[in-house]
């Protein structure tokens, strides 16, 4: 399931301690970290301040430290090591698309269009309406779907309201595009202020012939697919792609749902025209095959990735040991050319006979003059096989027109 949070950022040149920054304790809980990112996040966002750089670099430090604190591993890794226990390059990077201009956007659109996973902020209006609870909720039953068309940096916010029996079987909110449209699928949390507050978003990703997105509430630890690190990784190391295909998995922080309403959108997120889509709410009691079938496959994959990482490193010995072995066959073909050039040339000693200091011409001489003396005859053969075939040729005549002869008369 889409455990994707807010906007990731690449790290800022300078690095502040992402406690500092979030201004949050060490002993913070989950929840604090995110309420206190939600604040920073509106505030410093590109689009609310188009005409302050220092929001800008204050939006992508805010960006930066949350997605290490959000993160479980992560922020263990850093508590104990700092900033060095992290990889650098395995930290989210978005770009917010109304700062692009048009040319930039062109651009962007083309790298994604070739394939390139982009990744995008979600406008701050559209958090900014969430968080202050003025934004048009449309209602989404269990087992039914909806269709439309969304303008770009625009969503369109659904209400899901689930029963008891329903919340315990599961739900999955699901959203397709036949047109291929690229869009986001949020869901939100309602603060006791009354707004709602960006806890989840799942990218939309090729399908098929559809792109796609879903979450699901299924009571087991489901995960989602992050394509940019697997990108990234196969930048850094094309021969380790395939080592790396597992690696973007990424585990939801929400795995149920209680009952009550829930609010999702779908948010346009092509890079000029509006995104088509329809969305869809289901209870996994009518899909209990489906419901384990996901769960057997999500466990069967995470062993499998643990099991790359160990193979990983036995192909990667395997390797150097075949180039290795490699090298020394070539050398050792070397050697042994040399050594029995070096025999030839010690066979060739014992003689009397003085050979010329070219052995190539010599043997060139003797081949000429053997030439010659064949040669002289080969003439007279081929004299003698010319008078033959000439014989043979009149009697052959002769033979043909005595027939003739015979036939005329």
């Amino acid at each position: 399931m889409s455990s994707k949070k807010v906007e990731g950022s690449s790290s800022p040149a300078t690095r502040r301690d992402p406690y500092e920054v979030l201004s949050v304790s060490r002993t913070a809980s989950d929840q604090e970290i995110k309420s206190s990112y939600r604040k920073l996040a509106l505030k410093y966002h590109p689009d609310k301040n188009a005409n302050n750089p220092d929001a800008s670099e204050l939006f992508k430090e805010v960006a930066y430290s949350y997605s290490i604190l959000s993160d479980p591993e992560k922020r263990r890794q850093y508590d104990n090591a700092g900033f060095e226990a992290l990889d650098a390059d395995g930290i989210d990077m978005e770009i917010d698309l109304s700062n692009l201009g048009t040319v930039n956007t062109m651009f962007a659109a083309l790298f994604s269009k070739l394939g390139v996973p982009i990744k995008t902020t979600v406008s701050a209006n559209v958090l900014e309406e969430a968080m202050n609870g003025t934004v048009t909720v449309r209602p989404l039953p269990i087992g039914t779907s909806v269709s439309g068309k969304v303008e770009k940096q625009c969503a369109h916010f659904f209400g899901v309201t689930i029963s008891e029996q329903q919340a315990e079987s599961g739900v999955v909110v699901r959203v397709t595009s036949t047109a291929q449209s690229k869009f986001k699928l949020l869901y939100f949390e309602q603060d006791s202020s009354g707004g709602y507050g960006l806890a989840l978003q799942e990218e939309s990703e090729k399908t098929g012939k559809v792109t796609s997105a879903g979450m699901y509430f299924l009571h087991f630890q489901v995960y989602r697919m992050d394509s940019t690190i697997n990108a990234l990784a196969v930048a850094k190391d094309p021969e380790s792609a395939f080592f790396k295909r597992l690696e973007g998995l990424q585990p939801c922080e929400v795995s149920e749902l209680k009952a009550g309403t829930h609010i999702f959108a779908v948010y346009g997120d092509n890079f000029f025209k509006t995104a088509s889509y329809t969305i869809e709410a289901l209870c996994a009691k009518t899909y209990e095959d489906t419901t384990e079938n996901l769960k057997e496959v999500e466990a069967q994959i995470l062993r499998k990735r643990n099991e790359l990482r160990q193979f990983e490193t036995e192909y990667r010995k395997a390797l150097a040991r075949f180039q290795e072995v490699t090298n020394r066959y070539t050398q050792e073909k070397q050697t042994v050319d040399e050594l029995l050039k070096q025999r030839d040339s010690i066979h060739s000693s014992f003689s009397v006979v003085k050979t010329p200091s070219g052995s190539n011409l010599s043997n060139g001489s003797s081949k000429a003059q053997g030439d010659e003396l064949k040669g002289d005859g080969d003439s007279v053969g081929e004299e003698g096989v010319s008078e033959s075939r000439d014989k043979s040729k009149r009697k052959w005549f002769n033979l043909n027109l005595k027939g003739s002869d015979k036939k005329l008369g």
